[in-house]
């Protein structure tokens, strides 16, 4: 890890000596979930340029809800690993689609993780929905987040919702970071991933080397009830977060370019 002058910490590619080295207190006890981190780690080098702005999601700054745009699969197991080794193996419970832990190997990588499934997706191609049951939890997700905000863990979410290979517009994205932020009063740190390299109009692919800027919190107002507040708030409290990601992430953002869902 590498420091910037203005004391915002930021990760660039290491060697693999260093990754082996790098302490791991809050993993003590989980071998497999040692294993996987360095082994991502030492993988992100050919996807990741830098990360910027670790010391925002550094282990005193819990709880909070960590926001990022979502371009490409890669990212959703390459950015919570990093972020789990920065914290010396200390989670960030990001929320993942069920399905997507059915590709071989993501589900044991996303369980050492502490992933937060969701089971409302149906699965493609259709028999595998026979599988959902196996992920569901007698708690809706969006109330296990808020639990685990309010025990003093932090959360991750992709407020897309789904991956946007769009180079220049956000979707308009879910309420659900807003509403766990606004039951629990945590702040939203919100992040950008961008694609320096990448040809200028072309769709993002699965291949491209990213950056990531983790901005400073933004912290939720009082809500006017205490079930979270109203859906204008929420409506609201969104709009602030996607347009701090939108600009993290150089991409556009229009408040009503597409109906947010729940």
């Amino acid at each position: 890890m590498n420091q910037e002058d203005a004391g915002s910490a930021r990760w660039t590619p290491e060697r693999l000596g260093t990754i082996l080295g790098r302490p791991l207190p809050h993993l003590r006890g989980k071998f497999i979930a040692r294993v996987l981190c360095r082994m991502i780690v030492a993988v992100a080098s050919k996807h990741v340029i830098e990360v910027r702005g670790l010391d925002r999601i550094a282990l005193d700054r819990d709880p909070f809800v960590l926001a990022l745009n979502h371009n490409q699969r890669p990212e959703a197991v390459i950015l919570p690993t990093l972020m789990i080794y920065h914290r010396h193996g200390k989670l960030i419970h990001f929320i993942s689609d069920w399905n997507f832990q059915m590709i071989p190997g993501i589900g044991v990588i996303f369980r050492s993780g502490g992933v937060i499934t969701l089971t409302h997706k149906p699965a493609r191609p259709r028999f595998l929905n026979a599988f959902r049951k196996f992920y569901e939890s007698g708690k809706p997700g969006l109330q296990r987040a808020i639990d685990l905000i309010r025990e003093g863990r932090s959360i991750g979410v992709f407020p897309e919702g789904t991956v946007n290979r769009d180079p220049e517009r956000l979707l308009h994205g879910h309420y659900g970071a807003a509403r766990i932020s606004l039951a629990t009063g945590a702040p939203v740190i919100p992040a950008g991933i961008r694609f320096p390299h990448h040809p200028k109009g072309a769709r993002i692919t699965d291949r491209a080397r990213f950056t990531v800027e983790i901005g400073p919190p933004i912290t939720p107002p009082t809500p006017s009830d205490d079930r979270g507040g109203s859906r204008d708030e929420v409506r609201a409290w969104h709009d602030r977060v996607m347009s701090e990601v939108a600009r993290l992430s150089g991409k556009t953002w229009e408040p009503h370019s597409r109906r947010a869902e729940s």
